[in-house]
């Protein structure tokens, strides 16, 4: 294999009696390395994408969801709260209570998801309130409660501290609010009058901001006391839901079925997989289809390779000729071609894995191509290169190449010497 390695390399190197050649194995060489390149940033973007969106996810909700089955919800929760917190598995459970409300500034008002929690628990399955921008959540605390009367109509508001709400970044711009600022906040579930049913209605500090970078929790929803919550729908003792955190998100299902069981009948369970499997699938779906439409860019690569080879079969066919008068085999010939293609797709993949890794860093560390949160849910395009995947695209690259190098190779063997060198 050395002679033939030899040869192969001095034919790429020598100087070519028509520039063409030359222009195309250069061509060759650069549309390895272009095509390798865009595979490994967009398999970045789909993996970046697809991290980015689970991290979040994961993040700003909880692995797990007990509810009630064919009932307005869960009451006396608390037994049942610190009876699964000891299911194996589970590592932290938090109450919560949910109910789409209307918050309004003046004359702006915006539409909300209201979650009444208990900061310190919530803490545990979720981090939304550790994305805090403005502001704090301290006031969301429990002993804050005892410090501030609640202010329902029909009860006097004079120099009465609201009770206190946090809001979405995008929320929050909707409707003009800042830290400090009051809002009302309307729930439709509102009390029976003589006039029929009036919405109830409370007005709220806004002590908090978040910006999760998920443009679903930010633009539509909100956070308030269990407590305030509760009263604010006029169901002082009910849960909508208990959130569970589980030390394998993995085994999320079967947990979940554990979880199920010890609550007993009539509770049903959701896990972070169920609620986002279409999601993940398309993004699977999407980075597929992505590999095969941009690898078209190798393989269109891999036919300048073959016609830079069947150029230098026909310009080195005296070469060859000599070369087999002297006794060289036409395997030995084969192979000479054969590794001449190799070494131009390891040359153009070498190029390409370095290029597209540096590009990927690059725009993974500086973050400099923006999206549009509301279209894309994230507002950077991630990126997330795995070695893994410079392996599979080298491999494919270098496979794709030696495949166009089959023809010129088996050209160049079977030239015959005594004609090649007849006219010479």
């Amino acid at each position: 294999m050395r002679f033939e390695l030899y040869v192969a390399a001095r034919y790429l190197r020598a100087k070519r009696r028509q520039a063409v050649v030359g222009v195309v194995t250069t061509i060759s060489v650069a549309g390895v390395a272009a095509g390798v390149a865009a595979l490994i940033i967009a398999l970045a973007i789909t993996n970046g994408m697809r991290r980015d969106l689970q991290d979040r996810l994961l993040g700003a909700s909880s692995q797990v969801d007990l509810m009630r089955v064919e009932s307005d919800g869960i009451r006396d929760w608390q037994p049942l709260l610190e009876r699964l917190r000891h299911v194996p598995h589970v590592t932290a459970a938090a109450p919560g209570i949910y109910g789409q409300v209307l918050v309004s500034r003046g004359p702006r008002a915006g539409f909300a998801l209201i979650k009444g929690i208990i900061p310190s628990q919530e803490r545990t399955v979720s981090s939304l309130l550790e994305s805090i921008t403005s502001g704090s959540a301290k006031d969301l605390d429990p002993e804050a409660a005892n410090q501030n009367a609640q202010s329902f109509p029909g009860q006097s508001a004079i120099n009465t501290p609201y009770p206190a709400i946090v809001l979405g970044k995008d929320l929050a711009e909707t409707i003009g609010a800042q830290v400090g600022d009051s809002v009302l906040v309307t729930s439709p579930q509102g009390e029976l009058t003589p006039l029929g049913l009036a919405p109830r209605y409370q007005r709220f500090r806004v002590a908090g901001i978040f910006h999760s970078g998920f443009y679903q929790y930010d633009a539509a929803m909100a956070f308030m006391r269990l407590s305030d919550a509760q009263r604010l729908f006029s169901e002082p003792d009910l849960l909508s839901v208990i959130s569970f955190k589980l030390d394998d998100m993995d085994r999320a299902p079967q947990i979940a079925r554990t979880i199920e069981h010890a609550a007993g009948r009539g509770f049903m369970t959701t896990n972070w997989m169920e609620v986002n499997r279409e999601l993940f699938r398309a993004l699977k779906l999407e980075q597929v289809v992505t590999f095969i439409v941009i690898a078209l860019i190798v393989i269109v690569a891999a036919l300048n390779i073959l016609i830079a080879l069947t150029m230098m079969v026909m310009e080195k066919t005296r070469d060859i000729a000599v070369m087999m008068s002297f006794g060289v085999q036409p395997a030995q010939v084969r192979r000479i071609f054969l590794l001449q293609g190799f070494l131009i797709s390891i040359i153009g993949t070498v190029l390409g894995l370095a290029l597209g890794y540096v590009a990927a860093w690059a725009g993974g560390y500086y973050h400099f191509i923006h999206l549009s949160a509301e279209v894309y849910s994230i507002d950077t395009l991630p990126f997330a290169p795995r070695p893994l995947d410079g392996l599979i695209v080298s491999v494919v690259s270098i496979g794709i190449s030696l495949l166009a190098t089959l023809y010129p190779s088996s050209a160049a063997s079977r030239i015959l010497p005594a004609e090649a060198l007849r006219y010479e």
